[in-house]
């Protein structure tokens, strides 16, 4: 069942956002990193590692769309567009990412470690598997404390579910009947390794099944096939129901990190997989529908226009002050930091 013209073209709106924002991300990235045989360079606005979500837009779109300011929701290292579908103010996060003072984190997370407790984003994890247990534990409080029916939603990759905590995870989930929803965003690389070749059986959904929590494989590139799973399996998990897992297959467009030119790939592959682009498949399902081109233009349009919006005040924000590094940080006493 589709969705209605207004939430279909919702769908849209949020997918175009994080393109728009991956898509600046990246440039203002370029020379932000010594890797792949790659120098740092003095103008990039964007320092260290910046993991892109480019052509995984139609997941967290389909998701998020469902889950409430009071749901919870862990990232990964590849977070951005988690954040922005839970919410999240888009200007603000490129602060973070430029590491100015009024980030989300105050210029300290960057793009591996976006948080936003406001809309309910407990935070992207450079760890990979390390959101599933934090997911978890959400979740666990949310029963302890008779959180009504809010729940908790946790993406990860399929690099993830070769991880100790990703059983970890599902088996204190499925014993203590959590409301939690497990997201694996499947998109067939495991940092510069293909996962395939490197995974036992048939992947996340067998796993799950193996310790008695549904599981539900859909395509991960049609938003609007992920919209309508991620709608009864969220109604499940705020039921009762215990947990659940969607399986996303989706495919990660961009290499691993944003200087990665994934060389490593095979460019046949590649070729295959842009010819299911979600926003394009998105874009054609509507124009079928009779929405006019101007309309999904103009959304298109707003998305850049905010985002270069954003880039401007990223740029114009202020830096941290020093006395920030002695801020969030542990102490046991007597002066002794950790």
């Amino acid at each position: 069942m589709d969705p209605s013209t207004s939430d279909a073209q919702a769908l849209y709106r949020v997918m175009v956002r994080i393109r728009a924002f991956e898509n600046a991300a990246e440039a203002a990235s370029q020379g932000g990193v010594s890797a792949y045989g790659q120098q740092a360079a003095g103008a990039a606005k964007v320092r260290g590692p910046l993991h892109l979500s480019t052509g995984q837009e139609a997941v967290p779109a389909g998701v998020c769309a469902h889950l409430r300011a009071s749901d919870y929701l862990t990232s990964t290292h590849r977070g951005h567009g988690h954040t922005l579908a839970k919410g999240a103010d888009l200007a603000r996060m490129m602060c973070e990412l430029f590491g100015k003072a009024t980030g989300f984190n105050g210029g300290k997370g960057g793009s591996m470690h976006i948080a936003d407790f406001s809309v309910g984003m407990l935070g992207a994890n450079g760890v990979v598997a390390a959101g599933l247990p934090i997911a978890v534990g959400a979740a666990h409080a949310q029963k302890l404390l008779g959180k009504g029916d809010d729940i908790t939603a946790c993406f990860f990759g399929d690099g993830a579910i070769n991880r100790g905590p990703f059983l970890e995870a599902l088996n204190w989930a499925q014993v203590y009947e959590l409301p939690v929803l497990f997201v694996c965003e499947d998109n067939r690389w495991s940092a510069t390794t293909a996962s395939g070749p490197m995974t036992a059986g048939d992947g996340a959904s067998v796993r799950a099944e193996s310790l008695g929590i549904a599981a539900t494989q859909v395509d991960g590139n049609d938003v609007f096939a992920v919209h309508e799973t991620a709608a009864r399996l969220v109604s499940e998990v705020r039921a009762g129901g215990g947990p659940r897992l969607l399986h996303a297959l989706t495919y990660r467009v961009k290499g691993h990190v944003s200087v990665d030119l994934a060389a490593y790939r095979d460019p046949a592959e590649l070729a295959v997989a842009l010819e299911t682009d979600p926003i394009a498949r998105a874009r054609g399902h509507l124009l079928s529908a009779g929405i006019a081109a101007a309309t999904l233009d103009a959304i298109e349009n707003a998305a850049r226009d905010e985002v270069d919006t954003a880039l401007a005040v990223a740029d114009a924000a202020p830096w941290p002050d020093p006395g920030a590094a002695f801020t969030d940080v542990q102490t046991t006493g007597a002066g002794q930091w950790h």
